[in-house]
């Protein structure tokens, strides 16, 4: 049986498994980064330490959308680059970008590095 963030990626992409792949890539990233408790509820997975600093949910959920997951990073920055959808800076000293994934193969490097910073600067 697998664990609660198994269980709940399971759910939350039920029918989508392009986008399950991508979540379990991004689950696979960031416990080999660190341990990070996951949260689960019906609309995404949280990665948290002292705070959040990843979650990865389904855009189709909430709008017509046929990308499979969105990947969405709380940096202590702005970080510029042409992949992600939208930068938003709903805190201080929080921006959140929100990447669109279409395929495991972008959850790549460049990803796990931000990652990386994220779960660095949620301390």
């Amino acid at each position: 049986m697998g664990t609660d963030a198994d269980l709940g990626a399971e759910n939350l992409f039920r029918g989508f498994p392009d986008g399950l792949a991508i979540c379990r890539r991004v689950q696979d990233v960031v416990a080999a980064i660190g341990a990070a408790p996951v949260s689960v509820t019906k609309s995404q997975l949280a990665f948290r330490r002292r705070r959040g600093f990843a979650y990865v949910w389904r855009p189709g959920q909430y709008v017509d959308s046929d990308v499979p997951a969105v990947l969405s990073i709380a940096l202590p920055r702005q970080v510029t680059s042409d992949r992600f959808k939208s930068v938003v800076h709903p805190a201080k000293n929080i921006w959140m970008h929100h990447l669109e994934l279409r395929d495991v193969s972008e959850v790549d490097d460049e990803v796990r590095g931000w990652l990386e910073d994220a779960y660095s600067s949620a301390g």
